[in-house]
């Protein structure tokens, strides 16, 4: 593990330098590949809202010049020393995890994402001191411990969002028992996270319901995505008539909005997880809780070892993302279109694509 910077190859990327919701290209430095590392040609990347949340510093936690970007898909082009399950010229994904301390509870059981010191990929601190960039760039050099392996039958342009959309739904998912064939899942929200949420649930064998403050989105529900049914969530009547017929309900909403008409969904014993974050308080009365005996919980993205084991099952039920793929000169004009929730279902970026940005 380095203690010093080493800092010398210069990169090639797109950063935001203030609060104003751009970005411009960037050349930078990244460390030296160590023992630990692989350094990984950088082929697409997904923009997440988070990426959105960093750039227009909405957490007032950004250290500019911020490179964003942490669903990475690429292709390895040198190892370190000590790295023994990588080689050159795997396709391999980097997701939220830059780092973790590696030696507390959390990581000793691979949930480096609860360990108190885990570093992300961008705007975190890596084990030199250095700040760490993101995946809007030509190059990364990531440690060995948190990268993973993306099976050769996927297009590694929309395998990239499930290295944050798709873990954030599938940990919470396979935590609390949700990917029983036969049992019945309400999906909450048809964004980026959720349309993955559907996705795992109907490849497992649930009875998937969308729920939704959409009606437009219906048909994209049952039609694309093959669910099998669908609530408007302000339709007080479609609502009632949804009472206790579902065992699970996951949460992908970022936006404030009241849990209430939503525990009412969930049968006696029904569980609802929370993984989008509203930047507000949520609504949540006590009677459906306690008169449901339901239980809330929430969650975030999942560790190494489970990301690698998303991704496997993945290749196993030919699992991807709802992309559309943009060049980099587009980046801005993506990130204005995501603010307004106008994209079906992950904008993903071409990095190796000629930019005049």
């Amino acid at each position: 593990m380095e203690t010093t910077p080493n800092h010398t190859q210069t990169v090639a990327g797109w950063a935001a330098r203030d609060s104003s919701g751009k970005v411009t290209p960037f050349v930078f430095k990244r460390r030296e590949n160590g023992v630990d590392d692989v350094t990984i040609k950088v082929l697409y990347c997904g923009m997440c809202h988070t990426d959105l949340h960093y750039i227009k510093n909405d957490w007032g936690i950004t250290m500019y010049p911020v490179v964003p970007g942490h669903e990475i898909t690429g292709v390895i082009t040198k190892v370190g020393a000590n790295v023994t399950n990588f080689k050159v010229g795997d396709r391999v994904g980097v997701g939220c995890l830059a780092a973790s301390c590696l030696n507390c509870e959390h990581c000793d059981q691979s949930e480096e994402n609860y360990c108190e010191q885990a570093q992300f990929t961008y705007n975190g601190i890596f084990w030199d001191g250095s700040v760490t960039y993101g995946g809007y760039s030509k190059m990364l050099v990531a440690d060995k411990r948190f990268v993973v392996h993306v099976p050769n039958n996927l297009p590694l342009d929309a395998v990239a969002p499930l290295l944050c959309a798709g873990i954030t739904v599938f940990s919470p998912m396979k935590r609390h028992n949700m990917l029983e064939a036969g049992k019945k899942l309400g999906v909450v929200g048809l964004g980026g996270l959720g349309h993955v949420a559907v996705k795992f649930g109907k490849a497992f064998g649930l009875q998937v319901t969308v729920i939704s403050t959409s009606p437009s989105k219906e048909r994209e529900a049952r039609e694309l995505l093959d669910a099998d049914n669908f609530i408007v969530s302000t339709d007080p009547e479609a609502m009632q008539a949804g009472s206790r017929s579902l065992d699970y309900v996951i949460d992908t909403v970022a936006a404030k909005h009241s849990l209430g008409p939503i525990l009412e969904l969930l049968k006696v014993n029904g569980k609802l997880v929370l993984v989008g974050a509203p930047d507000k308080p949520l609504d949540l009365p006590s009677f459906p809780l306690i008169f449901g005996k339901r239980v809330v919980s929430g969650s975030i993205i999942g560790g190494i070892k489970e990301t690698q084991e998303m991704m496997d099952l993945c290749g196993e039920h030919n699992i991807t993302c709802n992309i559309e793929l943009i060049k980099p000169d587009y980046i801005n004009d993506a990130l204005d279109r995501l603010a307004n929730n106008d994209v079906r279902y992950r904008f993903v970026i071409d990095i190796a694509a000629q930019s005049n940005l």
